[in-house]
């Protein structure tokens, strides 16, 4: 299975928490960055983890508080798009834009929020 492959190459080195340019061009407009949020521990896989930031002129309407935090990634606030995360492939993932570690919180509520209710 290519996803229990060691991973090489220009993805090996993928962080949790760093942000990146979206790879697909066609959704760059609505999701311009993805951040890992798998943890580094299972960096042996080929994949990561992902959670797309939304470029949304404000809050998504009627989404409960901990779906709706943002955060700043050059200068713009996106949203986390936390019930849209997927696996990606790590070779995909080239040059991180920003690190968003001291963010993990927000990104663990989020992620809470989708697995347990709000």
């Amino acid at each position: 299975m290519a996803f229990l492959v060691k991973s090489t190459g220009p993805g090996s080195q993928v962080a949790q928490y760093d942000a990146y340019l979206n790879p697909n061009a066609a959704q760059r407009e609505a999701f311009p960055y993805l951040v890992v949020v798998q943890s580094d521990q299972l960096d042996h896989y080929s994949t990561r983890f992902i959670m797309p930031l939304a470029r949304l002129p404000r809050a998504p309407k009627g989404a409960p508080r901990r779906l709706a935090q943002t955060v700043e990634v050059e200068g713009e606030r996106c949203y986390l798009a936390a019930h849209l995360c997927a696996p990606l492939p790590a070779k995909l993932l080239r040059k991180p834009v920003t690190s968003l570690r001291g963010e993990a919180g927000v990104f663990r509520d989020a992620l809470d929020a989708v697995i347990s209710g709000v």
